[in-house]
C-alpha cells in the first residue's frame, strides 16, 4: 500500500502553531520503523498542480493567495501568517490526497500522513486549511478514472463546513460529517448528512451514531470511491475536541469505518485531520492506528 507524506517541507511558524509539522514528522517516524511485511511504500508528496486545484478552487483566489496578496484578513482567517513556505507546504499538502487517490483508484486502498483540510471553501481557506484536499481528490478521480459517485467520510470533531459548501447541490458526492456541536466553525455549513454530537459524547455514544449514519450515507450516496478524513482530536485529551473518545474507541472508529470498506471492496484513502493533544504523543498514536487499519 502506498503512503504518502510531506512533512519535511516545513516553515517558519509561531511556537503556538509548531504543533502540525512536529505531529506528522513523529507519525512518518514511527511508519518508517514498521516492519518490511507491512508492505507500504513510502512516498513523497507531490505539488498539486494549478489545473487539479482548479478544478475547485478559484483562479483569483489561487492567484492570490500563490503571491501572498490575499490580504491580512482573508490570512487571519486561514491562521497561519503568508509565507512561500507555506505556499510550499499548502501545495503539498493537497497534492499527498491527490496522489494517494489516484493509487487508490488503481490499487484499492492508500493513505496520506496530513491532509484533511476541510475548512477550505472554493474561493477562501480557514481554519488552517488553504486548499480542500479531499475535494480536489474527488475530482480528479471523477475526471481521471471515471468515478460517478464519491463519498466523504468526514470524523474531525469539526464540520467538514468547506467540503460542504463546494458540493453543495451536487449529486457526484456525498459528504457525511460527524462532529462536536459546538467546536470551530461557529456558522455551520449544510453537508448532505451531519451528526451533530453534544460535549463530553464517550465512546458507546459516539460508536452507534457514527454506525448509524454510515450506513444512511453508504446506502444514500451509492458510492464508487470514498474519503476517510478520519482525525485525531475526539480523543478526550485534545486540546480543543470537546469530545471524550478514549484511544480504543477511536481505534474501533476506522474499523468500523474501514473494515466495512474493505468488505465491500470500495477504494479508499485515509487522511489524518486534526489533532491537537495536550500530549502530542497522543495524537500521533491515534493517527498511527488509522494508517495501521488502513493498511491491514
Amino acid at each position: 500500500m502506498n503512503i504518502y507524506y510531506s512533512d519535511p517541507f516545513t516553515f517558519p511558524l509561531p511556537p503556538k502553531h509548531s504543533f502540525p509539522s512536529e505531529k506528522y514528522r513523529l507519525l512518518r517516524a514511527r511508519v518508517e520503523r514498521w516492519p518490511a511485511a507491512t508492505g507500504v511504500d513510502l512516498l513523497l508528496a507531490p505539488r498539486a498542480t494549478a489545473e487539479e486545484l482548479l478544478l475547485v478552487h478559484d483562479a483569483e483566489y489561487l492567484a492570490s493567495f500563490a503571491a501572498g496578496d490575499l490580504g491580512d484578513e482573508a490570512m487571519k482567517r486561514i491562521g497561519f501568517p503568508w509565507s512561500p513556505g507555506l505556499v510550499e507546504r499548502s501545495l503539498r499538502s493537497c497534492g499527498g490526497t491527490v496522489a494517494a487517490a489516484r493509487h487508490a483508484a488503481r490499487a484499492g486502498r492508500a493513505a496520506y500522513l496530513a491532509g484533511g483540510t476541510h475548512h477550505a471553501r472554493a474561493a477562501s481557506g480557514a481554519g488552517y486549511c488553504v486548499y480542500n484536499d479531499c475535494a480536489v481528490g474527488a475530482r480528479v478521480v471523477q475526471r481521471e478514472a471515471g468515478v460517478a459517485r464519491v463519498l466523504i467520510v468526514d470524523t474531525d470533531v469539526h464540520q467538514g463546513d468547506g467540503t460542504a459548501a463546494i458540493f453543495a447541490g451536487d449529486p457526484g458526492v456525498f459528504t457525511l460529517s460527524i462532529h462536536g456541536d459546538q467546536n470551530f466553525p461557529a456558522a455551520k455549513a449544510q453537508s448532505d448528512l451531519d451528526v451533530a454530537l453534544p460535549t463530553g459524547t464517550g465512546d458507546d455514544a459516539y460508536l452507534a451514531a457514527l454506525r448509524q449514519a454510515f450506513e444512511a450515507a453508504l446506502d444514500r450516496a451509492r458510492p464508487e470511491f470514498v474519503f476517510y478524513l478520519s482525525g485525531a482530536d475526539a480523543f478526550a485529551g485534545d486540546r480543543f475536541g470537546r469530545l471524550s473518545l478514549s484511544k480504543e474507541g477511536l481505534r474501533q472508529r476506522d474499523a468500523l469505518v474501514l473494515g466495512d470498506l474493505r468488505r465491500r471492496g470500495l477504494p479508499h484513502v485515509t487522511v489524518m485531520g486534526g489533532g491537537y493533544g495536550k500530549d502530542i504523543k497522543d495524537s500521533v498514536d491515534v493517527y498511527e492506528a488509522t494508517v495501521a487499519e488502513t493498511a491491514r
